[in-house]
């Protein structure tokens, strides 16, 4: 035993968010994990932080009062801690990083790559004392590190656990406890303690364990010298999230949301607690932490004084942002505002005592003569009234009564024809080819068909505004307020009745009829897409205005403009000053931008091309976050496992971002994409535009240069910084890496095979890389085919 908890070495809590469903679901748990941690050893408290673009830790020493943020610029899902560490599973589940030593003021640190793998993908974490195992999404199987995976059982389990020497988790197959790891008397003792029960869930501590069966009820098992075992009594169903710490544990009651702690002195502090409603709660090895469901704070406080602490952290996220599709419970209030437009959180299915038998009906009574006849006459009267009010409700519903001002768009879905009959007027393209098609007054709905399932992708509602709102908005669309133009369009700044700044995309009203169906199709493309997509990387759809011949969009407003503008536009061109003008800042774009077109053709389901990506539709927010716009030429794509060549009427794009093979060949694939940003790769590595003139003074003498001929040769020569834009200088030592690293990218994303081209994930995985670079003096860069090969890194 040892003398002290101070000197206890640490376990982990479960960091999956246990998401209470029938056990025959074994995806109950998918997508979750733990958004704070204590850090044991340094008391440090670290979380994942919402509202901001990236979902970064951020993490605070209680003692030393001070912050620090690990690996700014790189979102995270979930973390968990261990003994002075701290490990994070990065957004989208393809890799984990771990930093070490984090003790004190030690606020130096560089994170391990644990693993990496773009196929194979994490969905939960958990660290004990050494150990660190993560379930991998689909499968459910359990990885672990730092210790022998061998010990890890060879069946998927929904959710895992650690303590000192051990883990438990539930397994998929029959929803028992299954529990290895290096100290097997421990973990054979704990599993042998839970029996057969059918488990929802099961958390770990130091030296014992508790979990929640199908009924509800709380089992505890393992040492109990300090009462952690000794759960207060009550009725089932009574608990729902478990926390467990080094000699105590934690519940959350289900009735209120207040936390309630058993064993070690913990129980001092329930007085206080029992009046406060929490989302979640995790403890370290002398620490408990909350967080409080009224504002997404986290306060902690200790078993062993009557002290407690508020975290200087503003809306920690309460659950990862994860595809809307896969919430089996709904989705979180605010999540669009605490994802920052990326994924939603789900909210947290309970797990219900099963519903009791009715009591049997009392033997009728003989009613009397006149209280029949007013029974009657009362049914009669209810009846007409019933009637004439579903009559009333329905005429409401059909003439837009309840609507009021704004309306939802929902004339709009989607659809791929392919061969036979055509779904529009004689007008239309042949069948063959991506069409719209309107629905009038069916919701817009996409089916979900990866992994052989299928469900009902729900999408937001687009704000439908009158058109003398958005002229005031724009000063009647006033030329000092027109920032641009569109794929139909001309875009103005505007400003609405409530404060919103946006941008409004007004299409042209004086459009010969050969354009008209092209304009009509592109505001129908924009609506359909951008209603059902949400990306912290993809401009957002405020809503759109539809009276008589106008047609207008509107979007949230991106303060800093094009990127096409800060690279080439007359104003900017000779601004050395710009933010733009650092390597740095130039990737991190990049990087932006690349992550928003792997979520069009990786995570949209179905999938989408966007087929005019370059750099006027790459957009800057006020923080300088890039976004990806413009969808008025977007199709679908075809779903994962099917053919991926779809064959337009005819090609469509601009003028030295198209790719030749599409062009040429009438063939559209998502490599497509890829060439247009590699095009934009090289706009920001020279400077020059995608076709430039070159060779004097005198522009108008000079013949068109494409910008894919101008700096492939130099890359393929070995001499990138010939061509590299003066403007931003010479790379230093650990940005020659960077900048080399995304030449090479380009020179493979405008291969003129498209098949010869990276995927998207690929391209990620180097600007990843490559902005890491910046930030060291040192690092490989490979020449050959544009991805990265991570080798695990085991200690």
């Amino acid at each position: 035993m040892k003398s002290s908890i101070s000197s206890t070495v640490a376990f982990s809590v479960t960091v999956a968010v246990i998401f209470f469903s029938f056990l025959s679901t074994p995806s109950s748990a998918l997508g979750s994990g733990s958004t704070y941690a204590v850090v044991y050893g340094s008391d440090t408290v670290c979380a994942v932080i919402s509202g901001q673009p990236t979902q970064r830790i951020l993490c605070h020493n209680t003692r030393l009062r001070t912050n620090l943020t690990l690996n700014p610029g790189v979102s995270f899902s979930s973390i968990a801690a261990g003994e002075n560490f701290l490990c994070g599973i990065r957004s989208g589940g393809y890799s984990l990083l771990c930093w070490f030593n984090l003790i004190g003021s030690s606020y130096t640190l560089k994170p391990k790559r644990i693993y990496h793998n773009d196929t194979v993908l994490l969905q939960s974490l958990s660290v004990g004392n050494t150990q660190i195992c993560a379930v991998v999404n689909g499968t459910n199987a359990v990885k672990c590190w730092r210790n022998d995976p061998s010990k890890a059982p060879n069946e998927g389990l929904v959710t895992v656990s650690s303590g000192v020497g051990f883990s438990c988790g539930v397994s998929v197959r029959n929803n028992r406890v299954l529990c290895w790891g290096k100290d097997p008397v421990k973990s054979g003792q704990i599993q042998t303690g839970f029996g057969n029960q059918t488990m929802v869930s099961v958390s770990a501590g130091e030296s014992h364990a508790c979990g929640l069966n199908s009924t509800g009820g709380l089992i505890c098992t393992g040492r109990n010298e300090s009462g952690q075992l000794n759960a207060p009594s009550g009725q089932p169903y009574l608990f729902s999230d478990l926390s467990l710490g080094s000699n105590f544990t934690c519940a959350i009651r289900t009735t209120n949301g207040s936390v309630t702690c058993w064993g070690g002195g913990a129980e001092r502090f329930n007085n206080v607690t029992e009046n406060i409603s929490f989302e979640s709660v995790t403890s370290g090895s002398g620490l408990i932490c909350g967080l409080i469901s009224g504002n997404l704070s986290v306060m902690c406080w200790s078993p062993n004084n009557f002290s407690r602490i508020f975290l200087p952290f503003q809306d920690i996220l309460p659950g990862p942002c994860v595809e809307p599709s896969i919430c089996k419970c709904g989705v979180y209030p605010r999540s669009d505002q605490l994802c920052s437009g990326s994924g939603s959180i789900c909210s947290k299915c309970r797990i219900l005592p099963p519903p009791q038998p009715s009591p049997p009906p009392s033997p009728p009574s003989t009613p009397s003569k006149g209280l029949t006849r007013g029974l009657l006459a009362f049914a009669i009267v209810g009846s007409v009234g019933a009637f004439a009010g579903v009559c009333s409700v329905v005429y409401c519903l059909w003439t837009g009564g309840f609507l009021g001002k704004k309306k939802v768009h929902n004339s709009v879905q989607p659809t791929i024809t392919r061969g036979g009959s055509s779904t529009r007027s004689s007008s239309s393209p042949p069948s063959r080819s991506l069409t719209f098609r309107r629905q009038g007054s069916r919701m817009f709905s996409m089916r979900r068909q990866r992994s052989g399932t299928s469900s009902m992708k729900h999408t937001d509602k687009a704000e439908a505004f009158s058109f003398s709102e958005l002229a005031s908005a724009t000063g009647n669309f006033s030329l000092e307020n027109k920032v641009g133009s569109g794929s139909f369009g001309v875009v103005y700044r505007g400003k609405l009745n409530d404060g919103r700044e946006v941008a409004i995309k007004r299409g042209d009203v004086n459009a010969k009829m050969k354009k008209f169906q092209e304009k009509e199709t592109a505001f129908d493309s924009e609506i359909a897409f951008l209603s059902r997509l949400h990306h912290k990387h993809l401009v957002r759809l405020v809503g759109y205005c539809e009276e008589r011949d106008e047609k207008l969009l509107v979007y949230d407003y991106m303060k800093n403009g094009a990127l096409h503008d800060h690279l080439h536009d007359r104003n900017n061109v000779e601004k050395h000053s710009s933010l733009v003008n650092s390597w740095k800042m130039r990737i991190k774009i990049a990087l932006d931008a690349a992550r928003g077109i792997e979520y069009l053709h990786i995570y949209a389901v179905p999938p989408i091309i966007h087929r005019d990506i370059k750099s006027s539709n790459i957009l800057l927010d006020s923080n300088w976050v890039a976004r990806v716009s413009d969808f008025g030429l977007s199709l679908m794509g075809p779903e994962l496992g099917k053919d991926h060549q779809q064959r337009p009427m005819k090609a469509a794009g601009t003028v030295g971002y198209i790719d030749p093979e599409y062009y040429s060949l009438n063939v559209l694939t998502d490599k497509s994409d890829v060439y247009g940003l590699g095009v934009v790769l090289l706009e920001l590595l020279t400077g020059k535009r995608a076709i430039f003139r070159n060779g004097g003074d005198v522009e108008e003498e000079c013949a068109p240069v494409h910008l894919v001929e101008y700096a492939v040769s130099a890359i393929e020569m070995g001499e990138l910084g010939r061509v590299l834009d003066p403007r931003v200088g010479l790379p230093e030592l650990g940005e020659g890496d960077a900048v080399e690293l995304v030449g090479n990218t380009a020179m493979h994303c405008v291969n003129a095979e498209g098949r010869n081209r990276p995927t998207m994930t690929d391209i990620v995985g180097n600007l990843e890389r490559a902005l890491e670079l910046c930030g060291d003096s040192h690092g490989s860069i490979s020449s050959g085919i544009c991805s990265i090969v991570s080798d695990i890194e085991r200690d």
